[in-house]
């Protein structure tokens, strides 16, 4: 990365330049960071402390709460200092180390909701099968899988982009370090590398897509024939969670990278990437929530269990 060595740190998008509004941005941020703290933090204490949620399904819901608690980490906090101090500023190496992780985080979210596709294709098309083909140790080596590929994704990428001479400023135009918006800054053609990457990523993220839409079709068709009403309703209500979750991290992700450049302000730049980098890790475990019955009476009981725990050390200490 020893490119643009005259280039000590980066300028990032400011989302306003007045004071006021900086401030009111950051008491935003803040309270979407905490709320995606505090959902996601639940869900993962739930699910590893009630055994009945010891299963293929919530061990993977785990991972993708620990997936977006990291991926909201990477970009929220700097820009709400940014915003709180009245800077721009973000150093050469905090830029690689932000854009590195956020890479990492974003691709293991999407091989593991591909998994997750498959999870729930086994357990209602291969009932009989799902617990020989979905045993813990298959479940750990999946998930080890996803976490892996997002790693060499985000290094590949990381180190290819950094290692294109820049030389048009460092002004980069998005509230956080993204690939696209540092490679408008290249000054050679040496830049076409990291776009064949980008295209090659593009081929994999939709051969994934296809597996997630071809599974979702023999789930469709196999919940159809199930003759009861009742049956019907629990199968679809295991499914909409994780498709919701799908469909807004896809829908935005394609929005922000499919766009037309020459039709887009810097404020669209801003909202779509809010949209795809801080919406779907605050509200993908609302949506869980929301829709499983099995989370939230582990919620319930999770609460139930501090609350009682919190008036028997208020007791001890009155006595």
């Amino acid at each position: 990365m020893s490119n643009s060595s005259s280039i000590t740190h980066f300028l990032l998008l400011a989302f306003t330049n007045t004071q006021e509004l900086q401030l009111l941005h950051f008491w935003l941020f803040l309270g979407i960071y905490l709320a995606a703290l505090l959902a996601n933090g639940l869900t993962i204490t739930a699910i590893a402390c009630d055994h009945h949620l010891h299963t293929p399904m919530y061990f993977f819901l785990l991972n993708l709460s620990l997936l977006d608690l990291g991926c909201i980490s990477t970009t929220v906090p700097k820009s709400m200092a940014n915003s709180l101090w009245d800077t721009r500023a973000i150093s050469y190496l905090g830029c690689a180390v932000q854009l590195f992780f956020f890479l990492f985080l974003f691709a293991a979210e999407y091989c593991l909701l591909t998994i997750m596709a498959y999870d729930r294709y086994l357990a209602i098309c291969k009932p009989l099968h799902y617990g020989t083909l979905l045993g813990s140790r298959a479940c750990v080596h999946m998930a080890a899988a996803a976490w892996g590929t997002g790693f060499f994704y985000a290094l590949l990428h990381t180190v290819n982009t950094f290692s294109v001479p820049l030389c048009k400023g460092n002004a980069v135009n998005q509230f956080f370090c993204e690939i696209p918006q540092i490679l408008k800054l290249s000054c050679s053609d040496s830049y076409l590398r990291e776009i064949g990457l980008v295209l090659v990523s593009v081929c994999l993220a939709f051969g994934c897509f296809i597996f997630i839409v071809l599974s979702y079709v023999e789930i469709f068709r196999a919940v159809l024939r199930i003759p009861s009403e009742q049956g019907r309703h629990k199968a679809f209500s295991t499914c909409l969670p994780h498709l919701t979750i799908v469909s807004l991290l896809i829908s935005t992700g394609m929005f922000a990278y499919l766009k037309s450049p020459s039709t887009s302000s810097s404020y669209l730049h801003l909202v779509v990437s809010f949209l795809y980098s801080v919406v779907p890790p605050a509200v993908n475990p609302l949506i869980y929530s929301m829709r499983n019955q099995e989370i939230k009476d582990a919620l319930k009981k999770l609460i139930q269990s501090l609350f009682a725990n919190s008036n028997k050390i208020n007791t001890s200490l009155h006595k």
